[in-house]
């Protein structure tokens, strides 16, 4: 009897261990590599949920290739180092799928890790889904065949902001605020050299950065912005860094205009409000909400039925998971290996105005319309405000993807 309980339970501990092992392989596991804690932890809650979101949407229709996707979430801290034993660790958790965005330093040491990790362990690849850093070197001279870049680079948004800019008469003197990173003085260096060149009539009258998430007291900087004379700023501040200028520039009733990237984020937009800067703070993105894009109106109030709190931030993110999820379904396999190829230019329909973006196979840098918007109050077709505060995105300008399309450096290795 003894032996025959023996067997019985060992026979039922390599069942389990066979219903395990199978239900791993109906999984299709994706990696979010984000600040989850500290100052960025906002952007990268925004983009946990839209993930969550998209994920619940394609496992009620049967999930990619019939497996359900699930999204593993590792708090990355914004620290590159942080965010290298992150990716180590969903690579031991069987993840070849890693989604990351913020920032541009950690996307570099992760672009780096991954490359270097493929290299080494064939049969292993995993793939550098970056969703938001867009330090152009990412696409330029440390691209990477292993590394696809869905959000525009700074080239991209500097060369659109600043024609924005140049055909506003008003405009005379433009201030440049960013944080003290790659990405901030890549912002900074391309900014000052388009608002100052040939032809304009715009002068740079200052150029500051600050550290990284670590200022709680902007005043100090309003007071130099004030004291320079500019009449307007340009800043690709993010998170508390912006949130934080605005309500010192309110504080102190500074009254110009700002050319932002990222005032769409999570809190930004209350702080406009507060201070008061209605259609007086402007960013440049994939789209907003008040598109008139009813496909897309539809989904961002399916999305807010469930995330109350704000509208849709990450577009791009339903434009990459929807291209990853098409290229394996093309594929016929979750293989990096067979996939990638798959998404190298490759044409997609966006999620944010049914306009065709492409996937250029030269450097892996993303190319959509683009939108520069203005915070205000709400008009007629324009149903979504931002964070209860009556206001919403408003579109100021288009710029059509062929006008987007800049030139890159990237000579890349391909296996």
């Amino acid at each position: 009897m003894r032996k025959f309980v023996g067997s019985g339970a060992l026979a039922l501990v390599v069942l389990a261990s066979t219903a395990l092992s199978a239900m791993a392989q109906d999984t299709l596991k994706i990696g979010y590599v984000d600040p989850l804690s500290g100052g960025g932890a906002a952007a990268g809650q925004i983009g946990m949920n839209q993930l969550n979101y998209i994920a619940e949407a394609v496992n009620a229709k049967g999930g990619v290739l019939g497996k359900q996707v699930e999204i593993i979430p590792y708090d990355n801290k914004l620290d590159p180092q942080v965010s290298l034993v992150q990716i180590q660790k969903a690579v031991d958790q069987g993840v070849r799928i890693v989604i990351q965005g913020n920032g541009s330093s950690v996307a570099a040491a992760v672009s780096d890790f991954v490359t270097k990790f493929n290299s080494r362990n064939p049969g292993k690849e995993v793939v550098h889904i970056n969703h938001a850093a867009i330090d152009p070197s990412l696409t330029n001279d440390k691209c990477s065949y292993w590394h696809f870049a869905f959000d525009a680079n700074v080239n991209i948004k500097v060369e659109a902001m600043t024609n924005f800019m140049k055909a506003n008469e008003a405009i005379k003197k433009v201030y440049l605020i960013n944080q003290d990173y790659s990405f901030g003085h890549s912002v900074a260096e391309a900014a000052a050299a388009k608002l100052s060149g040939e032809g304009s009539s715009i002068e740079v009258v200052g150029k500051e950065f600050v550290p990284l998430q670590k200022v709680t007291d902007f005043s100090p900087y309003i007071a130099k912005i004030r004291a320079s004379g500019a009449d307007s700023v340009f800043t690709a501040n993010w998170g508390n860094d912006l949130q934080l200028l605005i309500k010192a520039a309110g504080d102190a009733g500074l009254d110009i205009n700002w050319y932002t990237f990222y005032a769409g984020l999570a809190g930004t937009p209350t702080a406009i409000k507060q201070a008061g800067l209605e259609d007086k703070v402007f960013q440049i993105t994939e789209g907003v909400n008040n598109l008139d894009y009813m496909p897309m109106q539809e989904e961002v109030k399916a999305y807010m039925a469930k995330y109350p709190d704000a509208p849709i931030y990450y577009p791009r993110l339903f434009n990459a998971m929807g291209m990853v999820f098409d290229a394996i379904e093309e594929a016929g396999s979750d293989d990096p290996v067979k996939f990638v190829p798959k998404l190298e230019g490759m044409k997609y329909m966006n999620f944010i105005d049914g306009k065709e973006g492409f996937m250029r196979a030269d450097d892996h840098q993303y190319f959509q319309t683009m939108y520069i918007s203005g915070l205000g109050a709400l008009g007629p077709n324009q149903p979504f405000e931002e964070e209860n505060t009556g206001w919403g995105w408003k579109v100021a300008a288009t710029i059509p993807v062929d006008d987007t399309i800049v030139s890159t450096t990237c000579e890349m290795e391909r296996p």
